[in-house]
């Protein structure tokens, strides 16, 4: 019956210890996950001031063609390359805002031009 006991008691003994490994393995694996994620994540720190590029607001303006003026000339004057590809981009959008079937342009008549600002109105 001694022997029994002492058995009884050296397998709880080592039931114990494994537990308690097991539970401190447990911890440090959750200890190395929360740094691994905190240092992920504020990794990506973000500035509070954003973007330092100037904010432009789209306009829209009537102007008559006067003799000399040309779709390009437009294009050079209000085709904010920051919004824009090319000065065709631009060219393309103002004939489809006029219903124009080309480029050709009369003096005298009147055409819608966007425009980019960065008074807000």
């Amino acid at each position: 019956m001694n022997n029994n006991s002492e058995l009884r008691i050296r397998n709880n003994r080592m039931r114990r210890a494994r537990q308690l490994r097991r539970n401190m393995i447990m911890c440090l694996l959750t200890f190395i996950l929360v740094i691994c994620f905190s240092v992920i994540f504020f990794s990506f720190k973000t500035k509070a001031q954003g973007n330092q590029e100037e904010i432009l607001y789209k306009y829209y303006k009537s102007i008559m063609v006067s003799e000399g003026d040309s779709l390009w000339k437009y294009a050079q004057m209000y085709g904010d390359t920051q919004y824009y590809d090319s000065y065709e981009d631009y060219i393309k959008e103002v004939i489809n805002m006029n219903f124009l079937e080309d480029e050709t342009i009369t003096i005298g008549q009147y055409l819608i031009l966007p425009y980019y600002s960065n008074e807000f109105l």
